[in-house]
């Protein structure tokens, strides 16, 4: 019988910040040592609620990194706008420069001055931060921001090896995921390798452990599994069902866990030895 080597998966629960339901999911998760990083949303109503709770987690078993948002609610709405106009104008290359980095520089300070220290990573809402213009702007601002300490950046690359036809990963990763890579091996910013856990937000909580377990069946070292988990919110939370049975399949999910392909244990990225350092995919 053959023996495979162990397998190291950062799963990073994003949109913290966004409401306190999903504080208070990503909060639990990581005190049970369910999830090994959260992505956060500085611009949103729960993200100063939430900082204390956050800062009560012991970094060494939780990286904390930004969740770039480029489209909050207009003022006085609750429900997000669609993306469809920032990916066309990114991709026209329409967006002003200099109002991306004005922005993203808000919420990188915004987020340290929360938590009193640089981000572990940055990723992005909806994944904006492979966006054209949007990339370029944000991996010269990490470069340039945080010298030889740089947080590592999220790639979108789908699984690999392929185990699955063509689905919303690929799709998402063909907005702008090559050149972010591209971008990121220039200036020296360390990726992960691809990204688990894109779906389309249906089916029930059977139908994601299926998924659940299929993502860390097939995963690799330096890879992320992104979730939405929440313990439950109003009715304009984005995909609120399907972030009520990701809470409840991850709660019960336990590491190490036994595939297949052999044992894969719940990391930080970062904490990853050299051996293992995540690599672009």
């Amino acid at each position: 019988m053959t023996e495979h080597a162990p397998r190291y998966l950062c799963v990073c629960a994003d949109d913290f910040g966004m409401t306190e339901g999903i504080n208070s999911a990503v909060l639990e998760l990581a005190g049970r040592h369910k999830i090994s990083a959260t992505s956060c949303m500085v611009r949103r109503g729960a993200w100063a609620v939430g900082l204390r709770g956050l800062r009560g987690i012991e970094p060494s078993c939780i990286e904390v990194g930004l969740h770039l948002d480029l489209s909050p609610p207009p003022e006085g709405r609750q429900s997000e706008p669609g993306l469809g106009g920032l990916i066309v104008r990114s991709h026209l290359r329409l967006l002003r420069p200099s109002a991306v980095r004005a922005e993203i520089r808000d919420q990188l300070a915004r987020f340290e001055d929360g938590l009193g220290r640089p981000p572990a990573f940055v990723d992005g809402h909806r994944h904006v931060h492979q966006l054209p213009v949007v990339s370029d702007v944000l991996t010269e601002e990490i470069a340039s921001r945080y010298g030889t300490a740089v947080p590592w950046v999220r790639s979108t690359a789908p699984p690999a090896p392929r185990r699955f036809a063509k689905t919303k990963a690929d799709i998402v990763f063909a907005l702008g995921g090559a050149r972010l890579l591209e971008l990121a091996a220039r200036r020296g910013i360390p990726t992960s390798r691809a990204l688990l856990g894109i779906y389309d937000f249906t089916g029930t909580s059977d139908v994601y452990r299926g998924r659940l377990r299929q993502w860390i069946d097939c995963c690799r070292t330096g890879d992320v599994l992104v979730c939405h988990p929440s313990l439950g919110d109003a009715p304009w939370v984005p995909a609120g069902p399907a972030r009520r049975n990701e809470y409840a399949v991850l709660s019960a999910i336990a590491f190490p866990m036994m595939t297949a392909a052999g044992v894969v244990f719940l990391r930080p990225l970062s904490h990853l030895s050299r051996a293992a350092d995540p690599v672009h995919a």
